[in-house]
């Protein structure tokens, strides 16, 4: 396998719309998204891994909205689900570090499941949650600006960002290893680990991982999986193709060739 499979040519269902993150939201989220799925909706999608923990505004035609929290995904999901109701999120994707001060747990608590914002046991929790369920769509990035406490910035926080910084792939640059991280950093990958449980939710080996795997994902329709796997870091080919089923539960050209890849619709952000 030396060239990167094709990708099914059919349009995909709706997806997540990027959008601008405020300057006062900044300490606190790293991305915000709106996703719109007009029913009826009948296809095949994927959970794939995900680090971040993300707050998601959901509402249904009928007007009935919920907010949830969503925690990091260390491993894919599939599902087949029929929707035949229009219904609509804003996602908002947290900080490393953010879970605690703003929910009052560890981001290690979350992984893997789905919950509402308003049983997390912080004040600011609970208080998001009320305000958020009110407003409508367009005003959310605005009353979160008014509602959210100062950030803060200790030497934890920054040490969390640079660790995170540091095993994050980039176009270009391949992601440090755990003990030279830490080596850098002047902590013991002990003292990484428990950093990385409370403000981000697994281990700096999973993040990296997760991380270059998205990587992979994002980019393996426009390279061949050769130099993809020497850009993101791995050993060749096939340990990048390991990789990715261990995490994925799937070859790769099983899930590129099999009309797998969809994206998250809101619907399937419910509580389980």
């Amino acid at each position: 396998m030396t060239n990167s499979p094709a990708v099914p040519a059919d349009p995909p269902p709706p997806s997540e719309r990027a959008l601008p993150v405020p300057s006062a939201l900044r300490p606190w989220f790293t991305g915000l998204g709106a996703v719109t799925v007009d029913g009826p909706f009948d296809d095949a999608f994927a959970h794939v891994p995900d680090t971040d923990t993300k707050v998601v505004v959901r509402e249904e035609v009928n007007g009935r909205r919920d907010t949830l929290v969503v925690g990091p995904r260390t491993r894919a999901s599939y599902h087949t689900d029929q929707h035949k109701r229009s219904v609509s999120c804003v996602q908002l994707r947290l900080e490393p570090g953010a879970v605690g001060p703003l929910f009052g747990v560890p981001a290690v608590d979350l992984v893997g499941r789905v919950v509402p914002l308003g049983d997390l046991p912080a004040r600011t929790a609970r208080r998001l949650a009320r305000e958020l369920t009110g407003v409508e769509r367009d005003g959310i990035t605005a009353r979160l600006a008014d509602l959210l406490p100062p950030a803060g910035d200790g030497s934890r926080e920054r040490l969390l960002r640079a660790a995170v910084d540091a095993l994050s792939t980039r176009p270009y640059r391949i992601p440090s290893a755990v003990r030279d991280v830490a080596r850098e950093l002047a902590v013991s990958e002990r003292q990484l680990r428990n950093l990385f449980a409370e403000g981000v939710g697994v281990s700096p080996k999973h993040y990296a991982r997760i991380d270059r795997l998205r990587h992979v994902l994002t980019h393996a329709a426009s390279a061949p999986w050769a130099e993809l796997a020497a850009a993101t870091g791995y050993y060749d080919q096939s340990h990048m193709t390991a990789d990715f089923r261990t995490l994925m539960g799937v070859p790769p050209q099983a899930f590129f060739t099999g009309r797998l890849p969809r994206a998250t619709p809101c619907q399937t952000l419910r509580q389980r």
